[in-house]
């Protein structure tokens, strides 16, 4: 009997063991976790990083990348900080300022406002500039825009880039329309879809690849994988990428919503459900109800702020959620206010004046699907030159 118990014991012990093996080796790094590829690179090199609150090492009880790089000697001069700022408390749109980090003294420096590329006097103390930041996948979320004139600078002034890869949250498809030449700007820097199906890492290979860069120049790049994920595997971010995208299904919904900061609706910002409603102070929106308000750290001045909106809730959308055109083309139809339901910044944020001429046109999601699909089957094929995670 004891021999039985032994064995039995024995099985379940080895059983565990095989099973925390199969977790520790499914786990998914983040490039910023595997020191092992990129401290040999920084050793003897001034360093500046791009990071902000998601600059975390998820597996290392969320450790700063700035403080790890501190602690493991490298010479880390100035932080780099996007739209949102170093913490992520800066609303959308609000500007940045330089300033000194509290904990570690060093420098931060904003590139968002009026300097969203770094100068030549800002980099020239500095050998590497690294970009850590998790970006959410869809063309204008402005973090990748962040990362492209980051490389420009360094392609500019001989400096080495080095990306640490992130998984990208809507990596598992691609859609939307391609953006057109004539339609640049800082939510919109590069011919690629809405959901453009691309981690940060492997879209700095694109814009390399493509010498997309002003001049057609290309940068130094080096690209710190991601291990144990790919494009089709749902990744649970452990932070929220921006003040107005608190959890999963804000993100699912984004490429829907945002097309919403384009017109007159609000998508719910000044509530705590950004991005997952919309509504206007007008019942013909529908049955469901908010109150936009001031809301310090996530939205300081909201569209309607004070005024009850009348709208749908999203909230009951599966997490499965894909880009579709449904929510804005029916808000559309409900204002029933034509041309004066969008504002100057739509255009911008589609990429292409088509869209909006083609729901002034009455057409259908799938007839307006149906005009872009090419494009996106030849991006798509562009796409597979720089997948890294198949």
């Amino acid at each position: 009997m004891k021999k039985l118990i032994s064995t039995c014991f024995l099985s379940l012990l080895l059983f565990l063991t095989i099973g925390q093996l199969n977790f520790a080796w499914s786990q998914v790094l983040t490039g910023s976790e595997r020191s092992d590829l990129y401290l040999p690179l920084l050793k003897g090199k001034k360093v500046g990083i791009v990071a902000n609150q998601t600059s975390i090492m998820p597996q290392s009880n969320n450790k700063h990348v700035v403080d790890f790089l501190l602690e493991n000697g490298v010479a880390l001069k100035k932080v780099f900080v996007p739209e949102h700022g170093f913490r992520g408390t800066a609303d959308a749109g609000e500007k940045v300022d330089n300033s000194i980090d509290q904990k570690t003294g060093l420098n931060i420096v904003s590139l968002y406002g009026n300097n969203k590329k770094p100068s030549a006097s800002q980099i020239q103390d500095l050998d590497v500039l690294i970009f850590d930041l998790q970006d959410v996948g869809v063309r204008f979320f402005t973090y990748i825009s962040t990362m492209h004139y980051v490389m420009e600078a360094a392609a500019e002034n001989g400096k080495q880039v080095i990306i640490f890869d992130r998984p990208n949250p809507l990596g598992d498809y691609v859609d939307g329309p391609i953006r057109k030449e004539g339609f640049e700007s800082f939510v919109g820097m590069h011919p690629i879809p809405i959901v453009h199906g691309l981690t940060v890492g492997e879209l700095a290979k694109m814009i390399n690849g493509e010498k997309w860069l002003k001049g057609g120049l290309q940068v130094e790049l080096e690209i710190i994988p991601v291990k144990n994920w790919v494009h089709d595997q749902e990744y649970h971010l452990p932070i929220k990428p921006s003040p107005n995208l608190p959890n999963d299904l804000a993100i699912r919904l984004y490429p829907s919503t945002c097309f919403f900061e384009g017109t007159v609706v609000s998508l719910g910002r000044g509530t705590l459900f950004p991005f997952q409603v919309y509504g206007y102070p007008d019942p013909k929106f529908g049955d469901f109800t908010f109150t936009p308000i001031s809301i310090d750290g996530m939205s300081k001045n909201p569209p309607h702020q004070d005024k009850l909106c009348y709208g749908q809730d999203l909230r009951t959308q599966s997490l499965d959620h894909q880009f579709t055109l449904r929510f804005l083309l029916q808000a559309f139809n409900d204002s029933e206010m034509g041309e004066k339901f969008f504002n100057n910044y739509f255009n911008t944020l589609s990429g292409t004046d088509e869209l909006k001429k083609q729901i002034l046109e009455g057409k259908s999601e799938q007839e307006i699907r149906e005009t872009w699909k090419k494009e996106l089957e030849e991006y798509k094929i562009l796409r597979n030159n720089y997948l890294i995670y198949n």
